[in-house]
């Protein structure tokens, strides 16, 4: 299918050196992705394929972009007749299901500020949501859970509005789905926020940290611009074909993967309404639809890597690719040896987009980031706050004395301190700890804060589980440093065992023997404790400092 971006210059790159050089933005002074994308493809090609949605209870809907710009009008309409402003913040708490997209639409279309949230908020994260961002109003799933807490949050907090897809109408709530049915599909000109750019914003998402309260992300209207590398020269998705990335739509990795970059790309989305993950299930949607390009995080890979990969059909599929943590080495070898396909990594976070990539155009290096992204001026700056030689550890930092990358945010919502330390004298700091080789590939090493100190020793906590990762046994595991006396800390590896194993003091040995054998012997793990899963933020990424604190509080009192 020939296919040109209108949004680029050019879009027929030769090599990644060309590509660097020359990707460059057709900058729009403004720009609403609902217009300007979806309401313009609309109305040049109606019966283009914008979603393939489907669930466990085997219910199937498929959306064209004519459905999409039409469905975006009415939720505009119902925002609006409910009092929904330009400027007004929503929380949209809705899952994998279709109505995100067209409600997330028609508060594009508004001028409003859509929050995306995840369904496993409790009553206190709501509140805490609500106070710090002046929600005005909540539209969630008709789950039971999920109900009884917005109502617990509602009792220590204002919501203007509560609403319900899926059957509301009951006390205190907003039936969202009826109101859309008997809601106009056009737009009154009066409410259409058609002059909004990069000093309005667009989304805030609050960051599922690994430590301390969540902070309030916010991107301006020009964000989408940013996931045009992301869709088409990282995940490599094709005009006509169908892509999924595996996302709840309450983080940031939904807007990475599941409307942005990839309709602007001419690709349609593959929605899997799943209740919980099975990574057989999954397999069975990618094989049943004819998914062409697939996106997923590294625990999904390495869930995948346990099942009988080969009895699955992979001829549709074309690329392959992760993002949220670091991509075990071991585990894009089994995949690669199972299906024929690399997994090519990238490195960002809920502040900016893919900041690295593994390009098309050179061969991923499993366990690496790939190279630094066109638009985002990379440096890795060590603790003397000097540009690290390659081979050198330091911070990845983004450079912005040329001006801000497009898809980076535009600061920490209602919190410039924070802002500041972070992102300080042209400088933003990531707080990820890398090394780049000598051919620019970048490679993790660990959160800053996670680096143990051993002996003397700076060991990564990355290297260990890879290593740990490259044995039969163990499906998940997390290093952290414990507390000791002599050492200062030792390395602690907490470990998932795979079906077929149980823990046991034969095992542990095999296991340090066997991170010895694959890296430097003062690395391994001398305390390994096994459990039956690990702690993991709303995102998946696994709370390394929920185990340190977990064995803080296990340590004897000073003098004991």
């Amino acid at each position: 299918m020939s296919f040109s971006i209108p949004w680029v210059e050019r879009d027929d790159f030769r090599s990644f050196e060309d590509f660097r050089e020359n990707f460059k933005i057709k900058r729009p002074d403004r720009f609403n992705f609902a217009f300007d994308v979806v309401d313009r493809i609309a109305a040049e090609d109606p019966s283009r394929r914008a979603i393939q949605w489907c669930n466990d209870e085997g219910e199937e809907r498929a959306f064209t972009m004519e459905d999409m710009a039409k469905g975006s009008n009415r939720a505009a309409n119902v925002f609006y007749d409910l009092g929904i402003r330009r400027g007004d913040k929503v929380m949209l708490i809705l899952k994998r299901r279709y109505e995100y997209w067209f409600a997330l639409l028609g508060l594009c279309k508004l001028g409003a500020i859509a929050i995306p949230a995840t369904n496993m908020l409790k009553p206190h994260d709501i509140v805490y949501r609500v106070k710090s961002a002046d929600v005005k109003m909540i539209l969630s799933v008709n789950d039971a859970s999920l109900r009884q807490s917005i109502v617990e949050a509602s009792e220590q907090v204002e919501i203007p509005i509560r609403a319900l897809n899926l059957g509301g109408g009951q006390d205190g709530w907003v039936d969202f789905d009826g109101m859309m049915e008997n809601a106009p599909d056009t737009l009154d000109e009066s409410r259409c926020a058609r002059d909004v750019g990069e000093k309005d914003l667009m989304l805030l998402y609050f960051t599922s940290g690994t430590s301390g309260m969540p902070k309030m992300v916010a991107h301006d209207f020009l964000y989408p611009f940013g996931h045009i590398i992301t869709a088409k020269w990282w995940q490599c998705v094709e005009p006509g074909g169908l892509h999924l990335t595996v996302a709840e739509t309450g983080w940031a990795k939904a807007a990475w993967g599941k409307i942005y970059g990839q309709w602007m790309c001419g690709t349609a989305l593959m929605i899997y309404d799943m209740e919980r993950f099975h990574a057989d299930k999954l397999l069975r949607v990618i094989e049943k639809y004819h998914v062409t390009t697939f996106c997923a995080p590294p625990t999904v890979y390495r869930f995948f890597i346990k099942e009988d990969l080969k009895q699955y059909d992979w001829s549709h599929i074309h690329h392959c690719t992760t993002a949220g943590e670091a991509l075990n080495p071991e585990v894009f070898q089994q995949f690669y040896e199972a299906t024929g396909h690399r997994i090519y990594e990238a490195f960002g976070q809920t502040e900016l987009t893919a900041v690295t990539l593994n390009p098309p155009w050179l061969p991923p290096k499993p366990g690496s980031m790939g190279m630094a992204s066109p638009g985002y001026d990379v440096v890795i700056i060590n603790s003397e706050d000097k540009e690290c030689e390659p081979g050198e550890e330091g911070q990845l930092c983004v450079r912005t004395k040329n001006g801000k990358p497009y898809g980076m945010f535009v600061g920490y919502y209602k919190e410039p301190e924070l802002t500041k330390k972070q992102w300080h004298d042209d400088i933003y700091r990531t707080g990820d700890l890398v090394w780049r080789d000598e051919q620019g590939y970048i490679w993790f090493v660990g959160r800053v804060d996670d680096v143990i100190k051993s002996s003397g020793y700076r060991i990564g906590p990355f290297e260990v589980e890879s290593a740990l990762m490259e044995h039969p046994a163990v499906t998940e595991c997390a290093i952290t440093g414990v507390p000791d006396p002599v050492r200062g800390q030792v390395v602690k590896a907490t470990v998932v065992l795979s079906r077929g194993y149980a823990p046991s003091d034969e095992l542990v040995k095999e296991l340090q023997d066997h991170v010895k054998r694959v890296t430097a012997p003062y690395k391994y793990p001398r305390i390994i404790e096994f459990v039956a899963e690990l702690p993991k933020t709303i995102s998946g990424k696994i709370r390394h400092v929920a185990i340190r604190n977990a064995d803080a509080a296990a340590q004897p009192p000073a003098g004991s």
